[in-house]
């Protein structure tokens, strides 16, 4: 296992997290966030330091994961597959449970699955892209 690797794959994953979070729930589906902010923190009393500390620690987890789980194929579409499966592991978690637990519309959970599935596969990419070795580099 390489750990340079390992980091800076988690590293680039957390941070196409952070693009991709503001862009789908800033940019792409504002509205359907919008019908939740009575049950969010006000924005001067949200702990974001510990969120995206949080997630980094996540993304470290993610990427080592995928390291120990690497068999030796094309990066990419290992990644693809390792973020689909760790996608529906947290939309089966975290996605259906916040719907079940909380007064969200099922638009908005059934957003936060689909979310969690295609972000932690884009984010499967960038680590299997970056973590695996390409012709010409050793």
């Amino acid at each position: 296992m390489n750990f340079g690797r390992v980091a800076a794959s988690a590293l680039m994953a957390w941070l196409a997290h952070i693009g991709l979070t503001s862009l789908v729930w800033g940019d792409l589906l504002p509205n359907v966030f919008a019908g939740t902010l009575s049950m969010l923190r006000a924005p001067g009393e949200r702990p974001l330091a510990l969120g995206h500390s949080a997630s980094l620690l996540g993304f470290f987890v993610f990427a080592y994961a995928f390291a120990k789980g690497y068999e030796g194929g094309v990066g990419a579409a290992e990644g693809l597959r390792f973020g689909v499966i760790v996608g529906l592991l947290l939309a089966c978690f975290s996605g259906v449970w916040g719907y079940v637990m909380m007064p969200v519309s099922a638009g908005f959970a059934l957003a936060m699955v689909v979310d969690a599935i295609v972000e932690m596969a884009i984010c499967g990419v960038v680590v299997g892209f970056i973590y695996t070795p390409h012709a010409g580099r050793k």
